[in-house]
Protein backbone atom coordinates (compact mmCIF):
# COMPACT_ATOMS: atom_id res chain seq x y z
CA UNK A 1 0.00 0.00 0.00
CA UNK A 2 2.28 2.68 -0.94
CA UNK A 3 -0.35 5.88 -0.97
CA UNK A 4 -0.86 5.80 2.54
CA UNK A 5 -0.92 9.90 2.76
CA UNK A 6 -0.28 11.56 6.38
CA UNK A 7 -3.13 14.09 7.60
CA UNK A 8 -0.86 14.93 10.25
CA UNK A 9 1.35 17.88 10.10
CA UNK A 10 4.96 16.91 10.24
CA UNK A 11 6.03 19.28 12.93
CA UNK A 12 3.39 17.90 14.82
CA UNK A 13 4.09 17.06 18.31
CA UNK A 14 3.03 13.73 19.17
CA UNK A 15 3.03 11.64 22.53
CA UNK A 16 3.75 8.03 21.87
CA UNK A 17 1.92 6.77 25.17
CA UNK A 18 3.11 3.15 26.40
CA UNK A 19 4.58 1.42 29.32
CA UNK A 20 1.67 2.18 31.51
CA UNK A 21 0.00 0.39 35.17
CA UNK A 22 -1.25 -2.99 33.37
CA UNK A 23 -0.03 -6.22 33.46
CA UNK A 24 0.93 -5.60 29.64
CA UNK A 25 3.36 -2.80 30.39
CA UNK A 26 6.49 -4.50 29.09
CA UNK A 27 4.99 -5.41 26.10
CA UNK A 28 3.51 -1.54 25.52
CA UNK A 29 7.51 -0.89 26.26
CA UNK A 30 7.96 -2.75 23.15
CA UNK A 31 5.43 -1.68 21.35
CA UNK A 32 5.75 2.15 22.03
CA UNK A 33 9.81 1.83 20.86
CA UNK A 34 8.15 0.02 17.68
CA UNK A 35 6.07 3.23 16.69
CA UNK A 36 8.49 5.93 17.87
CA UNK A 37 10.80 5.33 15.24
CA UNK A 38 8.43 4.76 12.86
CA UNK A 39 7.33 7.92 13.20
CA UNK A 40 10.85 8.85 13.06
CA UNK A 41 11.55 7.20 10.36
CA UNK A 42 8.85 8.89 9.13
CA UNK A 43 9.59 12.46 9.42
CA UNK A 44 8.27 13.35 12.43
CA UNK A 45 10.66 14.82 14.34
CA UNK A 46 8.47 16.03 16.71
CA UNK A 47 6.98 12.35 18.15
CA UNK A 48 8.42 11.39 21.93
CA UNK A 49 7.88 8.33 24.30
CA UNK A 50 5.73 9.21 26.99
CA UNK A 51 6.17 6.16 29.29
CA UNK A 52 2.51 6.10 31.11
CA UNK A 53 2.29 6.16 34.84
CA UNK A 54 0.51 7.93 37.75
CA UNK A 55 1.48 11.36 37.25
CA UNK A 56 0.27 11.05 32.87
CA UNK A 57 -2.21 13.66 33.12
CA UNK A 58 0.35 16.40 34.57
CA UNK A 59 3.27 14.87 31.70
CA UNK A 60 0.61 15.56 29.19
CA UNK A 61 -0.40 19.09 30.21
CA UNK A 62 2.89 20.07 30.26
CA UNK A 63 4.16 18.46 27.19
CA UNK A 64 1.91 20.63 25.13
CA UNK A 65 1.10 17.73 22.55
CA UNK A 66 -0.89 17.59 19.51
CA UNK A 67 -1.71 14.32 18.89
CA UNK A 68 -1.51 11.10 21.20
CA UNK A 69 -0.62 7.60 19.67
CA UNK A 70 -1.97 5.05 21.84
CA UNK A 71 0.60 2.07 22.29
CA UNK A 72 -0.56 1.15 26.06
CA UNK A 73 -2.08 -2.46 26.18
CA UNK A 74 -4.23 -3.47 28.72
CA UNK A 75 -5.75 -1.75 32.07
CA UNK A 76 -5.72 1.73 31.74
CA UNK A 77 -4.52 2.08 28.53
CA UNK A 78 -7.50 0.24 26.46
CA UNK A 79 -10.23 0.24 28.48
CA UNK A 80 -11.37 3.85 28.21
CA UNK A 81 -9.39 5.41 30.90
CA UNK A 82 -6.34 7.26 29.26
CA UNK A 83 -8.91 7.86 26.16
CA UNK A 84 -11.18 10.13 28.30
CA UNK A 85 -8.24 11.45 29.82
CA UNK A 86 -7.05 12.59 26.76
CA UNK A 87 -10.86 13.50 25.50
CA UNK A 88 -10.61 16.00 29.13
CA UNK A 89 -7.11 17.21 27.52
CA UNK A 90 -8.62 17.68 24.25
CA UNK A 91 -5.73 15.93 22.83
CA UNK A 92 -6.52 14.02 19.57
CA UNK A 93 -5.69 10.50 19.63
CA UNK A 94 -5.40 7.37 17.87
CA UNK A 95 -7.87 3.92 17.34
CA UNK A 96 -10.54 3.43 19.28
CA UNK A 97 -12.63 5.96 21.79
CA UNK A 98 -13.46 5.50 24.98
CA UNK A 99 -17.04 3.58 24.59
CA UNK A 100 -15.68 1.49 22.21
CA UNK A 101 -12.93 0.41 24.55
CA UNK A 102 -14.15 0.40 27.33
CA UNK A 103 -16.36 -2.45 25.99
CA UNK A 104 -13.68 -4.36 24.13
CA UNK A 105 -12.01 -4.55 26.70
CA UNK A 106 -14.51 -6.57 29.11
CA UNK A 107 -14.89 -10.11 27.16
CA UNK A 108 -18.56 -10.35 28.71
CA UNK A 109 -19.60 -7.05 27.35
CA UNK A 110 -18.05 -7.98 23.82
CA UNK A 111 -19.84 -10.62 23.73
CA UNK A 112 -23.24 -8.85 24.62
CA UNK A 113 -22.75 -6.50 22.25
CA UNK A 114 -22.28 -8.51 19.46
CA UNK A 115 -24.72 -11.20 20.25
CA UNK A 116 -27.01 -8.46 18.33
CA UNK A 117 -25.46 -9.71 15.32
CA UNK A 118 -27.03 -13.41 15.02
CA UNK A 119 -24.63 -14.29 12.26
CA UNK A 120 -21.73 -13.81 14.42
CA UNK A 121 -20.83 -17.11 16.19
CA UNK A 122 -19.46 -17.31 19.19
CA UNK A 123 -18.47 -20.08 21.83
CA UNK A 124 -20.88 -20.62 24.56
CA UNK A 125 -19.89 -19.11 27.98
CA UNK A 126 -21.23 -18.04 31.66
CA UNK A 127 -20.27 -14.47 33.39
CA UNK A 128 -19.47 -15.66 36.97
CA UNK A 129 -18.69 -12.70 39.15
CA UNK A 130 -16.48 -12.40 42.09
CA UNK A 131 -18.26 -14.61 45.31
CA UNK A 132 -20.68 -16.68 42.99
CA UNK A 133 -20.65 -19.91 42.67
CA UNK A 134 -19.10 -20.80 39.66
CA UNK A 135 -19.98 -24.79 39.77
CA UNK A 136 -23.35 -23.01 39.64
CA UNK A 137 -23.44 -20.66 37.46
CA UNK A 138 -21.48 -22.99 34.66
CA UNK A 139 -23.99 -25.81 34.62
CA UNK A 140 -24.79 -26.61 30.84
CA UNK A 141 -21.26 -26.14 29.67
CA UNK A 142 -19.16 -28.94 28.62
CA UNK A 143 -15.64 -29.87 29.46
CA UNK A 144 -12.83 -28.65 28.47
CA UNK A 145 -13.25 -24.97 29.58
CA UNK A 146 -11.49 -21.90 29.48
CA UNK A 147 -11.60 -19.37 32.60
CA UNK A 148 -10.66 -15.66 31.42
CA UNK A 149 -10.11 -12.60 33.61
CA UNK A 150 -13.36 -10.54 31.91
CA UNK A 151 -10.67 -7.40 31.82
CA UNK A 152 -7.15 -8.97 31.11
CA UNK A 153 -5.11 -9.15 28.07
CA UNK A 154 -1.98 -11.60 26.68
CA UNK A 155 -3.87 -14.50 28.43
CA UNK A 156 -2.87 -13.45 31.71
CA UNK A 157 -5.10 -15.22 34.58
CA UNK A 158 -6.23 -17.74 31.81
CA UNK A 159 -6.38 -21.65 32.29
CA UNK A 160 -7.75 -24.40 30.33
CA UNK A 161 -9.57 -26.50 32.25
CA UNK A 162 -9.95 -29.96 31.68
CA UNK A 163 -12.16 -31.81 34.74
CA UNK A 164 -14.18 -29.96 37.32
CA UNK A 165 -12.39 -30.47 40.30
CA UNK A 166 -9.85 -28.15 38.38
CA UNK A 167 -12.29 -25.35 37.43
CA UNK A 168 -12.44 -23.75 41.64
CA UNK A 169 -8.50 -23.12 41.26
CA UNK A 170 -8.28 -22.15 37.90
CA UNK A 171 -11.51 -19.41 38.57
CA UNK A 172 -9.40 -17.90 41.92
CA UNK A 173 -6.61 -17.44 39.38
CA UNK A 174 -8.55 -15.35 37.46
CA UNK A 175 -10.10 -13.88 40.34
CA UNK A 176 -6.58 -12.07 40.88
CA UNK A 177 -6.78 -9.69 37.82
CA UNK A 178 -10.16 -9.46 37.75
CA UNK A 179 -13.28 -9.53 40.03
CA UNK A 180 -15.32 -10.88 36.80
CA UNK A 181 -14.35 -14.32 35.34
CA UNK A 182 -15.43 -15.48 31.99
CA UNK A 183 -15.86 -19.00 31.58
CA UNK A 184 -16.05 -20.48 28.16
CA UNK A 185 -16.43 -23.59 26.21
CA UNK A 186 -13.26 -25.16 24.61
CA UNK A 187 -13.44 -25.24 21.04
CA UNK A 188 -11.04 -27.73 19.46
CA UNK A 189 -10.20 -26.01 16.29
CA UNK A 190 -7.36 -23.48 15.32
CA UNK A 191 -6.17 -19.85 15.65
CA UNK A 192 -7.09 -17.29 13.36
CA UNK A 193 -6.83 -13.63 13.64
CA UNK A 194 -7.18 -10.71 11.44
CA UNK A 195 -6.71 -6.51 11.81
CA UNK A 196 -9.61 -4.04 10.76
CA UNK A 197 -7.59 -0.96 9.72
CA UNK A 198 -9.37 2.17 8.53
CA UNK A 199 -8.20 4.16 5.23
CA UNK A 200 -10.24 7.42 4.32
CA UNK A 201 -12.98 6.47 6.95
CA UNK A 202 -13.70 2.98 5.80
CA UNK A 203 -12.87 -0.20 7.51
CA UNK A 204 -10.76 -2.81 5.68
CA UNK A 205 -9.81 -6.28 6.86
CA UNK A 206 -5.74 -7.39 6.82
CA UNK A 207 -5.20 -10.53 5.42
CA UNK A 208 -6.11 -13.52 8.12
CA UNK A 209 -2.96 -14.88 10.19
CA UNK A 210 -3.04 -18.49 11.49
CA UNK A 211 -1.21 -19.34 14.66
CA UNK A 212 -0.34 -22.95 15.62
CA UNK A 213 1.35 -22.64 19.22
CA UNK A 214 4.31 -24.67 20.20
CA UNK A 215 2.62 -25.16 23.79
CA UNK A 216 -0.94 -26.54 24.73
CA UNK A 217 -2.57 -22.89 23.75
CA UNK A 218 -1.83 -19.65 22.60
CA UNK A 219 -0.88 -18.55 25.75
CA UNK A 220 2.07 -15.58 26.99
CA UNK A 221 5.03 -17.50 25.99
CA UNK A 222 3.77 -18.83 22.39
CA UNK A 223 2.50 -15.10 21.58
CA UNK A 224 5.73 -13.32 22.92
CA UNK A 225 8.61 -15.77 22.28
CA UNK A 226 10.52 -15.87 19.74
CA UNK A 227 10.28 -19.45 18.11
CA UNK A 228 6.90 -21.14 20.20
CA UNK A 229 4.63 -20.33 17.67
CA UNK A 230 4.52 -21.00 13.95
CA UNK A 231 2.81 -17.80 11.96
CA UNK A 232 1.34 -19.12 8.31
CA UNK A 233 -0.46 -16.03 6.69
CA UNK A 234 -2.42 -15.80 4.44
CA UNK A 235 -4.18 -18.42 7.12
CA UNK A 236 -4.78 -21.73 5.34
CA UNK A 237 -8.58 -21.30 4.88
CA UNK A 238 -10.67 -21.46 1.40
CA UNK A 239 -12.04 -18.73 -0.60
CA UNK A 240 -15.38 -18.35 0.56
CA UNK A 241 -14.46 -18.76 4.26
CA UNK A 242 -11.43 -16.17 4.13
CA UNK A 243 -14.12 -13.84 2.75
CA UNK A 244 -16.22 -14.68 5.57
CA UNK A 245 -13.81 -14.62 8.54
CA UNK A 246 -12.99 -11.17 7.17
CA UNK A 247 -16.72 -9.71 6.42
CA UNK A 248 -17.30 -10.85 10.32
CA UNK A 249 -14.08 -8.98 11.50
CA UNK A 250 -15.18 -5.83 9.76
CA UNK A 251 -19.34 -6.56 10.88
CA UNK A 252 -17.74 -6.56 14.64
CA UNK A 253 -15.78 -3.94 14.61
CA UNK A 254 -18.43 -1.58 13.06
CA UNK A 255 -20.90 -2.84 15.88
CA UNK A 256 -18.39 -2.30 18.58
CA UNK A 257 -18.26 1.16 17.67
CA UNK A 258 -14.26 0.85 17.01
CA UNK A 259 -12.49 3.44 15.09
CA UNK A 260 -8.55 3.60 13.27
CA UNK A 261 -7.56 0.15 14.39
CA UNK A 262 -8.53 -3.41 16.69
CA UNK A 263 -7.83 -6.84 16.02
CA UNK A 264 -10.17 -9.98 15.63
CA UNK A 265 -9.27 -13.05 17.41
CA UNK A 266 -11.48 -16.26 16.23
CA UNK A 267 -11.10 -20.07 16.90
CA UNK A 268 -12.04 -22.23 13.43
CA UNK A 269 -13.32 -25.50 13.69
CA UNK A 270 -15.62 -27.11 10.43
CA UNK A 271 -14.70 -23.95 8.62
CA UNK A 272 -16.45 -21.83 11.78
CA UNK A 273 -14.98 -18.81 13.10
CA UNK A 274 -15.94 -18.46 16.47
CA UNK A 275 -15.14 -14.91 17.34
CA UNK A 276 -13.35 -14.75 20.82
CA UNK A 277 -12.58 -10.91 21.26
CA UNK A 278 -11.85 -7.40 19.98
CA UNK A 279 -8.65 -6.15 20.80
CA UNK A 280 -8.47 -2.53 20.56
CA UNK A 281 -4.91 -1.89 20.51
CA UNK A 282 -3.05 -4.59 19.22
CA UNK A 283 0.49 -5.47 19.63
CA UNK A 284 3.18 -3.55 17.82
CA UNK A 285 6.24 -5.50 18.53
CA UNK A 286 8.44 -7.16 16.01
CA UNK A 287 6.49 -10.18 16.46
CA UNK A 288 2.84 -8.82 16.93
CA UNK A 289 0.06 -10.16 14.80
CA UNK A 290 -0.92 -6.90 13.30
CA UNK A 291 2.51 -5.78 11.50
CA UNK A 292 2.77 -9.64 10.10
CA UNK A 293 -1.01 -9.72 8.93
CA UNK A 294 -0.53 -5.96 7.50
CA UNK A 295 2.78 -6.90 5.83
CA UNK A 296 1.34 -9.87 3.85
CA UNK A 297 -0.85 -7.42 2.16
CA UNK A 298 1.83 -4.73 1.28
CA UNK A 299 1.33 -2.89 3.80
CA UNK A 300 4.88 -1.89 5.37
CA UNK A 301 5.32 -1.11 9.18
CA UNK A 302 6.10 2.36 8.75
CA UNK A 303 2.38 2.44 6.57
CA UNK A 304 0.76 0.57 9.15
CA UNK A 305 1.67 2.98 12.00
CA UNK A 306 1.07 5.99 9.72
CA UNK A 307 -2.50 3.91 9.21
CA UNK A 308 -2.99 4.01 12.57
CA UNK A 309 -2.09 7.86 13.34
CA UNK A 310 -4.46 9.11 10.88
CA UNK A 311 -7.22 7.92 12.79
CA UNK A 312 -6.36 10.93 15.85
CA UNK A 313 -9.24 12.58 16.28
CA UNK A 314 -11.90 9.90 14.63
CA UNK A 315 -12.51 8.19 17.89
CA UNK A 316 -15.15 11.20 19.00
Amino acid sequence: MQDVVSNVDKKSKIAVLCGGMSSEAEVSMRSGKGCYEALKRLGFTNAEMVVVDKDIALKLKNGNYDYAFNALHGKYGEDGCVQGLLEILKIPYTGCGVMSSSICMNKEYTKRILSTCPDIPMAKSAFVRKGEDVFEKTKGLTFPLFTKPVCEGSSFGMTKVDKKEDLKAAYELALKYNNDVLVEEFIDGFFVTVGVLEKDGKAFATEILEIRPKTEWYDFEAKYTKGMSDFIVPARLNEDVTKRVKEIAVKAFETAGCRGVSRIDFMMKDNIPYLLEINTSPGMTEISDLPAQSAAMNISYDELVLLILNSAGLNK
